[in-house]
């Protein structure tokens, strides 16, 4: 123990262990598989670092998201321990570069991409490394019953099988009870595996579920009475835009934010939400995986997550800190409706997925038979188009596709510029001599990227200009010539998202796909569903007590800080309220439309949720309706 804290202390600057940290890392100190749950923010990475700079040898952690392991592997440098990473985007040589580094002790943490452990590059240096632990992040992902199913996952059953003596630490910040066994079921646990699972609760968060008569307007609400850093949680890219633009029409500090972004705009407005330059990101789900701010006071979501697992995640990116934080699910009926219906969209009929399969090899140009390990620019829009496909149904396709393992998709994932020689050495040297405009560039390659002459690089065209003091356009003008020339192969930079493909085109009689573990997954999801909206439509439980149920916490009693905890001390609304809030606001709404600002600041006497439920009826009663920005008229 006293090494474990000297450790903690040296590298991370902390005098002692967070609750149940201590215990996680002694049992894999005794080798033990360990399954650890802890929630999001609660420390996970701690739980197996510590431990293996106790440990001799490299530890291998399996993650999914490239930008996580970037950031990872940076801090750990930072504090003097050597880490290095292999993902999807990297040239060979700096895999095999990479791979060496950790065959020759020069790494203490080797981060890897799940699709990168079936590689035959890293099998063949797997037997010659020292590694001492294998440490699984989001291991909720190995399970096809799971709200994150990822087929890649499976493959690290192999490693366990290659390196049969090193124990195993399997993390996620939230697996139901058959999620749970199924990991340790799949990464193969040994006897005398353990389990630690924190509670579930949060008390510092105070959960709230509202029906408003407007979201935006609702939101525009919370986001003035609740100062701080706040995520408003989107379904689609385009409300994501609208309510962004929105909040700045109102004079708040606002930016939008989604996977159809660049790269280097999704950077920018990470890096200004970070750094408080904007007050309130408005985000799709693809936001907030790997960022760890903890002064967040407000998180919004303005409609229903698909499951309690995206919900409890997403929601506790709010005060990490410790301190008082409010959540607020806004919904509306209809949507547990749409829900139930994109359950049928997304898991769809055999024959559909079998032809969206055929299609997508076509817009590929793969033949039958081949295309295995081949990586594509794939670009939806133009797919759908040209294969007369509803684009949502085909996005559900592809990835029901994905998860039987016949491809997976890296969505925006940034692809540098490639480039290899493709002629001889004394070829080359004659053309320079015939066109010496184009030998420093060719000086430049040949300087900076060793092994460009029998490999594909990875290059950069900023860092080759700053090299050779040229300007940018210069350097592309003159790659595009070498190339036009056929002195090399250059593939301009990708930031679109790419398909790879991880079995060869099957032939169309030989199509097979397992229907009946397809249907199973089917029925979970729905149940998730129906789990998520029952969370929703409770007006009595603990919310707390609800999601802590969900994941097998038995022992959570009321938070007496969410909504339903606090209404039931509240007065109800009697008919002589309701009478007297929807006179006033007949009388305030008149020909021109009302923003709801205005509306409650003539009926500050009354209750704000009382408002809210004399709004709805209404409303159900066409008495009032509202325009596209949320602003009220009496109806008629």
């Amino acid at each position: 123990m006293s090494n474990s804290i000297s450790i903690l202390k040296k590298y991370w600057g902390h005098d002692q262990f967070r609750p149940m940290q201590q215990d996680i890392v002694d049992a894999v100190l005794q080798k033990q598989d360990v399954l650890a749950l802890l929630p999001t923010g609660g420390g996970k990475s701690i739980c197996f670092q510590v431990p293996a700079m106790l440990m001799d040898g490299v530890c291998i952690v399996v993650s999914p998201l490239i930008a996580l392991m970037k950031d990872q592997v940076q801090n750990l440098n930072n504090k003097g321990i050597p880490a290095l990473a292999i993902y999807s985007g990297m040239s060979f040589p700096e895999v095999k570069k990479t791979l060496e580094a950790a065959v020759n002790d020069e790494c203490k943490f080797l981060y890897v991409s799940p699709e990168r452990l079936e590689t035959r590059l890293f099998e063949e240096y797997l037997p010659a490394m020292d590694v001492c632990l294998i440490a699984v992040d989001e291991a909720h992902c190995i399970s096809q019953w799971g709200y994150d199913f990822r087929p890649s996952y499976l493959k690290i059953s192999l490693l366990r099988e290659e390196l049969r003596n090193v124990p195993v630490i399997a993390l996620t910040a939230s697996a139901t009870l058959d999620v749970q066994n199924d990991i340790c079921e799949k990464l193969l646990f040994k006897k005398n595996q353990t389990r630690f699972q924190q509670s579930f609760a949060r008390p510092n968060l105070s959960y709230n579920v509202l029906e408003p008569a407007s979201k935006a307007n609702k939101m525009i609400e919370l986001l003035t009475d609740i100062r701080g850093t706040a995520i408003v949680y989107c379904k689609s890219r385009k409300q994501t835009q609208q309510m962004a633009e929105l909040l700045q029409q109102h004079q708040m500090s606002a930016d939008f934010y989604h996977a159809g972004l660049t790269n280097e705009e999704r950077s920018k407005k990470q890096h200004d939400w970070i750094n408080n330059k904007i007050n309130t990101i408005v985000c799709t789900n693809a936001f907030g995986m790997g960022i760890d701010k903890p002064d967040v006071r407000l998180v919004i979501h303005l409609g229903i997550p698909e499951s309690l697992e995206h919900y409890y995640q997403e929601a506790g990116r709010a005060g990490r800190d410790g301190k008082y934080a409010q959540v607020f699910l806004l919904f509306d009926k209809k949507e547990f409706n749409d829900h139930r219906e994109l359950n049928n969209l997304r898991y769809p009929d055999f024959p559909l997925l079998k032809k969206l399969y055929i299609d997508l090899m076509n817009y590929l140009q793969v033949a039958a038979g081949n295309g295995e390990g081949q990586s594509f620019d794939f670009d939806i829009s133009s797919f759908t188009e040209n294969f007369k496909w509803n684009i949502l149904q085909a996005t559900y396709g592809l990835q029901a596709l994905a998860q039987e393992g016949l491809f997976y998709i890296s969505e925006n994932s940034y692809k540098p510029s490639q480039l290899v020689f493709t002629t001889s050495k004394t070829a080359l040297f004659e053309f320079e001599k015939t066109h010496p405009s184009l030998e420093p560039v060719i000086k430049g390659l040949l300087r900076s990227y060793e092994g460009i002459f029998d490999y594909p690089c990875f290059i950069y065209e900023t860092m080759l200009a700053k090299f050779l003091s040229t300007p940018i356009g210069i350097i592309r003008n003159h790659l595009q010539l070498l190339h036009k020339m056929q002195m090399v192969k250059y593939t301009v930079a990708s930031d679109k998202p790419q398909i790879v493909l991880m079995r060869n085109r099957m032939y169309a009689d030989d199509f097979s796909f397992n229907v009946k573990n397809f249907q199973e997954r089917k029925r979970k999801h729905l149940e998730r569903i129906e789990k998520m909206i029952a969370f929703t439509e409770d007006s009595n439980t603990c919310r707390s007590v609800i999601i802590a149920n969900y994941f097998n916490d038995k022992n959570l009693t009321s938070c007496h800080n969410c909504d339903n905890c606090k209404n039931s001390n509240k007065a109800m609304l009697t008919p002589n309220t309701f009478k007297n809030i929807s006179e006033a606001i007949h009388n305030q709404l008149q020909d021109e439309a009302t923003p709801y600002s205005k509306l409650e600041k003539a009926l500050h006497n009354f209750d704000k949720e009382h408002i809210h439920e004399v709004i709805r009826f209404m409303q159900a009663e066409k008495k009032i309706k509202t325009d596209a920005w949320g602003n009220f008229r009496r109806n008629g």
